[in-house]
């Protein structure tokens, strides 16, 4: 018989599916992001109490009566965190079902632009790259879409399809530029796309003022309507939000395919970790850069046509608004992942949608969505700071499994 030795210690066995996504929802980054939008909201309400006159009022007379400071205080934030609500989810006061969904509608309409751009800084970022330029490729391709979109006389399936592609394409050459430059010269891609931002707004300006792209009659720079025939379809009756947002999403279902599943996508994260021993290992660097560029201005390209053909359908100098910076701002919110770029766009479409009904109804400053959205990325930015103020507990290392476990550190 073979003998058993009693002292061999049993197999150590690992945690279950269940436990590991448990401990990574309660000490990964998952609960220090989710932690660092309320902290950023709690701050946001005291500036909303400090802020409104009856609660300086009260304040006045704190020690006489201090009941009403607290129910001024609770007054004020409530109000405009209802406001908030109201403005981008769902307006219970409404008589239809339509109208009240009519804030998640715009909710949606906001993040369109800002899911799309925000994947094409996140998917720089995961190859070690920074897309500061997301403003001027959203503005270049507003600028192909619109002007397919107003110029030419096709079908409508065939009129639509074209000059969304003609926004992908005009974001994709934007970008090109500081590809090839990035790895024919070296240039650094963020003074390049900074630079370019400036050439692609006054470029619009100029194209405004010329016959070809100036609605005629005007004096002003604005360009025609886009023909019905190339305008996004609204999803919605009674809302703005149209079929932008289903490419959006579309885009970012390829996006994580490309990253998690592709070969093209372990040659980016290759490069983004460690370049030179990326090129040890066969890989062309400069080739990579190339096509991350490329496929990022494709991404602000259909943000840029997602707005001159579904949201504005029209060209003009604002079209843009800002929205490639705060697609850097979503893009690190969503930790340059393409789901979570989706949840952070949508959040951020939220508090666009909802700080303009709040402004409308309690006269809380829409400035404080910004503050809202700067503090948001200062917290995602200290994971440190967030950890240490709710006294997360940071996750310990497993040790190095071997074959046999199935699973490792």
């Amino acid at each position: 018989m073979t003998e058993t030795r009693e002292d061999t210690p049993p197999e150590e066995k690992g945690p279950s599916a269940g436990q590991r996504f448990w401990q990574e929802l309660t000490t990964g980054n998952i609960m220090v992001t989710l932690l660092s939008v309320v902290l950023a909201l709690v701050i946001g309400a005291v500036l909303v109490a400090i802020s409104d006159p009856r609660v300086q009022d009260a304040a006045g007379y704190f020690f006489a009566r201090p009941g009403d400071l607290f129910s001024a205080t609770w007054s004020s934030v409530g109000d405009a965190y209802a406001a908030l609500f109201t403005g981008s989810l769902i307006d219970v006061s409404e008589y239809t079902v339509g109208r009240a969904l009519r804030p998640f509608g715009e909710t949606l309409t906001n993040a369109t632009p800002l899911i799309a751009a925000g994947l094409a800084v996140a998917i720089a970022f995961r190859a070690g790259l920074f897309n500061i330029g997301a403003e001027g490729q959203i503005i270049l391709g507003a600028i192909f879409a619109g002007y397919a979109g107003f110029a030419f006389d096709l079908p409508i399936i065939v009129h639509v399809t074209a000059a969304v592609v003609a926004g992908i394409v005009g974001g994709a050459i934007w970008a090109g530029i500081v590809g090839v430059l990035k790895a024919k010269t070296g240039a650094h891609e963020v003074i390049v796309t900074i630079m370019l931002n400036n050439i692609a707004a006054f470029l619009l300006a100029y194209l405004l003022g010329t016959v070809a792209f100036q609605r005629p009659g005007r004096q002003d720079p604005i360009s025609p309507f886009v023909d019905e025939s190339a305008q996004l379809p609204r999803l919605v009756e009674s809302t703005r939000v149209h079929a932008g947002f289903l490419l959006a999403i579309l885009a970012a279902a390829i996006i994580w395919w490309l990253l998690s599943r592709s070969t093209l996508g372990f040659r980016l994260r290759a490069v983004g970790n460690n370049p030179n021993a990326a090129h040890t290992a066969g890989m062309s660097v400069a080739g990579t850069y190339v096509v991350v560029f490329v496929l990022a201005g494709m991404l602000a390209g259909l943000a840029g046509a997602s707005l001159a053909l579904g949201t504005e359908r029209h060209l003009n100098t604002g079209i843009s608004g800002g929205l490639g910076f705060d697609a850097i701002t979503v893009a690190l919110l969503g930790r340059a992942n393409p789901w979570g770029t989706v949840a952070a766009g949508i959040l951020f479409g939220a508090l666009r949608a909802g700080g303009v009904t709040m402004q409308a109804r309690t006269g809380t400053p829409i400035d404080l969505v910004l503050v809202v959205q700067a503090l948001i990325v200062l917290f995602i930015a200290a994971p440190p700071l967030i950890r240490a103020i709710f006294r997360i507990r940071v996750r310990a290392k497993e040790p190095v499994a071997t074959a046999s476990k199935g699973w490792e550190s």
